[in-house]
């Protein structure tokens, strides 16, 4: 019997993976655009154009408190909780801004939506804005992103642009890449705007 619970218990297992495959598969997401202007120990400094996004604010303070609460939110928007009942292609990352004040999660909307054309939210916590362009610096890591894992590679972060004296603002902000049923190849960023414009390298 015992012998026959493990033998199920298996066959379960490795029919989740495979689903959990198949759901990677049609899932597959288009990725914000950016360009990368250098790289670095620990560092990568990118241009991000101007891009549309749904965001929500929330009180939470801790990664776990906004990822479950938040993203519900914004994927009942892009599955057509909108004035159109409009579904609306899911592009990565999503983006959070976790601190003790206010915090906050953003879906990025394809490039061929803007402010304008985007389907009217039915919750009125989903805030439609434009995110305007801008230069960030970026750290990469990992596996199932925590808290610590964001404080541990954000320090990383500050502590090589300090060395690089480039010049930051804000605060540290987290991208998330992957569905949380994506097992392997998990991408997560820190990330911070940087002062690059007037700046120049030999």
């Amino acid at each position: 019997m015992k012998l026959f619970l493990i033998f199920i218990g298996i066959l379960v297992g490795l029919f989740i993976l495979n689903k959990t495959k198949m759901a990677m598969a049609e899932t597959k997401s288009d990725e914000q655009p950016y360009k990368v202007v250098r790289t670095g120990k620990d560092f990568e400094i990118r241009f991000y154009p101007s891009v549309s996004m749904a965001m929500i604010t929330s009180s939470a303070s801790s990664y776990k408190e906004l990822a479950g609460s938040g993203f519900r939110t914004l994927a009942e928007y892009i599955f057509g909780g909108n004035d159109k009942k409009q579904k609306i292609a899911m592009t990565s990352p999503v983006h959070m801004d976790i601190n003790d004040s206010m915090s906050s999660m953003s879906f990025v909307m394809p490039t061929l939506f803007t402010k304008e054309n985007l389907p009217k939210p039915k919750n009125e916590n989903v805030i439609i804005k434009t995110a305007p362009e801008e230069y960030v610096a970026a750290n990469q890591f990992g596996g199932y992103a925590s808290d610590k894992d964001m404080k541990l590679y954000s320090d990383r972060l500050e502590g090589a642009l300090k060395k690089n004296a480039i010049e930051y603002y804000g605060n540290f902000r987290f991208l998330g890449y992957n569905a949380p049923y994506q097992l392997f190849g998990r991408r997560n960023e820190v990330i911070v705007s940087v002062q690059w414009i007037k700046r120049s390298f030999k």
